[in-house]
């Protein structure tokens, strides 16, 4: 019998404009994944990004972030 384990993996994804620089979702993030861009969005304004590995989906970036629609959990799945 073959049994195949689900590994959970998690990315965050953040819409640079809807973003408005507070670097509340950096400052909370226990893994720090998150950075603070150089570039600016609509706005003029820094915004927030994800580096690319570590997310543990813990959701902490987005239960900070007071902008509706800024910050996005998706969990991805993937069989051994």
């Amino acid at each position: 019998m073959n049994k195949n384990k689900i590994k959970k993996k998690f990315k965050v994804i953040i819409e640079p404009d809807e973003c408005k620089g507070c670097e509340r979702c950096v400052n909370a993030c226990p893994k720090s994944v998150l950075k603070m861009s150089a570039k600016l969005n609509f706005m003029g304004l820094p915004y927030a990004y994800y580096t690319g590995d570590g997310c543990i989906g813990c959701s902490a970036c987005f239960y900070n972030c007071p902008e509706p629609g800024a910050v996005t959990i998706v969990e991805i799945t993937e069989e051994d």
